[in-house]
């Protein structure tokens, strides 16, 4: 399969239709539509579904929705890959590529970007936001230089550097709601309470320890992957957000509070990348600069 037939692919996903993809790519329709079916054929599998008479817009099947997801993948590492062997032996430049989950620990991937472009003005950084398993997932493909992750590090898989980053794990709830007369929450508090959760609490979580209650006894209304969105819920009177601190600012007018958990729990906060991991010269420069930031 070609790169080039891969991008022919993504167009017609982008604009769901044969003949604006054409246009866009500078092709004619039945050259285009030729090159699918080859590609179809190739796979052994049905990848579009063409509209009807009269209809011109074309969906992905289940398989084309795979390939789609994988092609993004695949040509965002090959421009990586063009980006670092064009540079000049002398040359710090290029693109740095970091996955982030929400967390004060950003502050010291910040600093350090800071620096280095200082220094190396043609260095630039790309961060996504994300849960772990976002972030890990990126990382093992190959699509992000370095994750910043809290807790556990699987430190046979990544190499680490712990960033001087403590994370408090709270409620975030209404001025108005009566936990909010607590100093701090208990297990009990929360026992029968709608609880908007991370993502990640749901597969691999310190809640339910704390918590002291059976997965199914927990009254679970939504998930989130950014606090934010939680937040939000929060106001709208979902329910009590369980997350980290220092996230959401609850000061001034602000109709929110968030208040830590009793007995407490705390995360550390890591920059993690692949063992044996072949940095570009900007990446390799940027971990040096993460290095003195961690320290102070």
């Amino acid at each position: 399969m070609e790169l080039r037939v891969l991008q022919y692919f993504l167009a017609v996903a982008r604009e769901q239709s044969i003949s604006a993809a054409a246009q866009s790519l500078h092709l004619s329709q039945p050259t285009l539509s030729t090159q699918l079916k080859a590609m179809e054929a190739e796979l052994g599998k049905q990848l579009l579904i063409r509209g009807a008479r009269g209809s011109r817009k074309v969906t992905l099947t289940e398989e084309g929705m795979i390939l789609r997801k994988r092609a993004e993948e695949i040509l965002q590492l090959v421009k990586k890959a063009e980006d670092e062997i064009t540079l000049s032996d002398e040359a710090i430049a290029g693109n740095v590529f970091i996955g982030a989950g929400e967390t004060e620990g950003v502050r010291y991937l910040i600093q350090a970007q800071h620096a280095l472009q200082q220094k190396y003005p043609l260095v630039y950084f790309h961060i996504q936001s994300g849960d772990r398993k976002d972030i890990l997932d990126s990382l093992d493909q190959g699509l992000s230089d370095f994750g910043l992750i809290l807790g556990e590090v699987d430190t046979a898989k990544y190499d680490c550097l712990d960033i001087p980053c403590r994370n408090t794990w709270g409620v975030l709830m209404r001025r108005d709601s009566p936990l909010a007369e607590k100093a701090a929450v208990e297990p009990e508090d929360l026992w029968n309470k709608p609880l908007i959760l991370s993502r990640q609490e749901c597969y691999a979580g310190a809640l339910l320890p704390w918590l002291k209650q059976e997965w199914g006894q927990i009254n679970k209304v939504a998930t989130y992957s950014l606090l934010f969105n939680a937040s939000l819920m929060v106001e709208e009177g979902l329910g009590y957000a369980v997350g980290l601190d220092q996230i959401i600012n609850t000061s001034g007018e602000s109709k929110l509070c968030f208040r830590t958990l009793r007995p407490k729990i705390e995360m550390g906060t890591h920059v993690v990348w692949k063992k044996y991991q072949m940095f570009s010269k900007a990446a390799e420069q940027y971990l040096a600069f993460l290095k003195k930031a961690s320290q102070g």
